[in-house]
């Protein structure tokens, strides 16, 4: 019977899959505009790197008291989403987030920036119940094994959308003047337009028919999904991942200005910027190849190449840089490439291997200058790639009825993307300044290299088991 059932379900999975990666690449492109409001708030209201960095701690601070609320009542009440189902609640955050970029119209018509920082904390709120919901009901949409593919399809798109932000948000806020063109009012249009299409996916949710995923809840002492130790450590590693990935990309445009870096103006970073979420996208869309188990080997490393290049030049023709400009990022396609062979399809084993690239990518960028330092920070971004969906199917893997307690659990660990910044801010506004302050995300690749190595070792994968066994 359960087996007839899921092979009823499974033609449906891919309509499903389309809709709610229209849904990821919005809240990616939404996200990635902080980047561009960092810069833009602190010229504005004359800010320090600290209290830029507020922008950062007010939307992620909203993860994690979202999330503990959502904890808090699962624990007590029984899990909110088990109750109401998947779809309603990845539609009340849907209308949460575009009240956000709604409030957005206030706080640039009466020009306060504790306005704007409340904007962003009701639109990271709803962030945080999507993202509670749909990654988790992402990886319920086929089997355990081939869930970090999918949520690397997914998160791919969630990518193209941050890759696009820095180039077409910055023009919609800063204008054809770049960014001498600093006013009040630049933000009102471009988030009440985000808030009209966050709404019409919304409609379009409604209107499709998801399956339903429910498990019997039974009554539940002591810690819940607490007890499972991969869960306890993956908390801490999207914290440290969240926070590391943000620090950087929060930092980017600030550090390309540096005199003995580059020296760009804000106007041409913001497409270097794009670059290093870009790097982010292609490698989501080579792990979401590399981690499916039902392609052979030699039909991935085709695949992969083929689709590394079409994303680059997807890129290349999104930002205003030239060929030779955007040539570097080819070396870090092939080290990516070879990083997955290394990974050997393993999400742990991956994690692991990429963990240790971004963290001496990071040693160059502190200890180096020019283009050298510059290339090193942005390839960052294509090591960052597979982190998020690889930590957060390790963490889940084998938690059963606790899997939604859990996935609000790792999204309260996001919270690492308002104090990990906040961190680095306040190094950078001291002696150690911008490019020494980026010792911080090494701190946080450290610790995501050790859960790698922790789950490699420990965690006995269920994808990988099921691939040795044939099955």
């Amino acid at each position: 019977m359960n087996t007839n059932t899921a092979n009823q379900a499974k033609p449906n999975y891919t309509v499903p899959l389309i809709t709610i990666t229209l849904l990821f690449f919005m809240w990616g492109f939404i996200t990635c505009m902080n980047d561009i409001l960092i810069p833009y708030l602190k010229k504005l209201f004359a800010l320090t790197f600290v209290e830029s960095m507020l922008v950062q701690f007010c939307f992620f601070g909203a993860y994690f008291l979202g999330s503990l609320a959502y904890f808090a009542v699962s624990y007590y009440k029984g899990d909110p989403i088990n109750k109401v189902g998947y779809k309603k609640g990845i539609l009340s955050g849907i209308i949460l987030s575009a009240a956000g970029c709604v409030l957005f119209y206030p706080a640039a018509t009466f020009s306060v920036y504790g306005l704007f920082l409340g904007a962003l904390f009701v639109l990271g709120l709803g962030f945080t119940i999507l993202q509670i919901t749909a990654n988790a009901y992402v990886s319920l949409l086929g089997s355990e094994e081939s869930a970090s593919g999918r949520l690397n399809m997914t998160q791919a798109f969630n990518a193209f959308g941050t890759t696009i932000a820095p180039i077409l948000g910055g023009y919609l806020v800063f204008g054809p003047g770049g960014d001498h063109n600093i006013t009040a009012e630049a933000t009102r249009v471009p988030y009440l337009v985000f808030a009209g299409i966050l709404l019409l996916v919304a409609v379009l949710i409604y209107n499709v028919k998801l399956p339903s995923f429910q498990t019997e809840e039974t009554e539940q002492k002591g810690l819940g999904a607490l007890t499972f130790p991969q869960l306890r450590l993956g908390i801490l590693g999207i914290f440290c991942y969240v926070g590391g990935e943000v620090a950087v990309g929060s930092f980017i445009i600030s550090f390309l200005e540096l005199e003995n870096v580059m020296g760009l103006t804000e106007a041409v970073s913001k497409n270097y910027l794009a670059m290093y979420w870009g790097g982010a996208m292609i490698g989501r869309f080579l792990g979401a190849i590399s981690l499916n188990h039902g392609i052979s080997q030699g039909k991935k490393a085709v695949y992969m190449i083929l689709t590394a290049a079409a994303v680059f030049l997807l890129i290349y023709s999104i930002v205003n840089l030239t060929f030779d400009q955007m040539s570097f990022f080819i070396v870090f396609l092939v080290l990516n490439f070879l990083a997955f062979m290394v990974g050997k399809s393993a999400p742990a084993r991956t994690l692991a291997v990429f963990a240790s690239i971004n963290i001496i990518l990071l040693l160059a960028a502190i200890f180096s200058s020019g283009a050298m330092a510059m290339y090193s920070i942005l390839g960052i971004g294509i090591f960052n790639s597979i982190m998020f969906s690889n930590i957060y199917t390790l963490s889940i893997s084998g938690l059963g009825s606790h899997t939604s307690q859990g996935s609000s659990l790792l999204v309260m660990a996001i919270l690492g993307g308002a104090l990990i910044p906040l961190v680095q801010g306040v190094l950078a506004d001291s002696e150690f300044g911008v490019q020494k302050s980026f010792i911080i995300p090494v701190i946080c690749y450290g610790y995501i290299l050790f859960f790698g190595l922790y789950c490699a070792k420990k965690l006995k994968f269920v994808a990988h088991s099921k691939n040795v066994s044939g099955h």
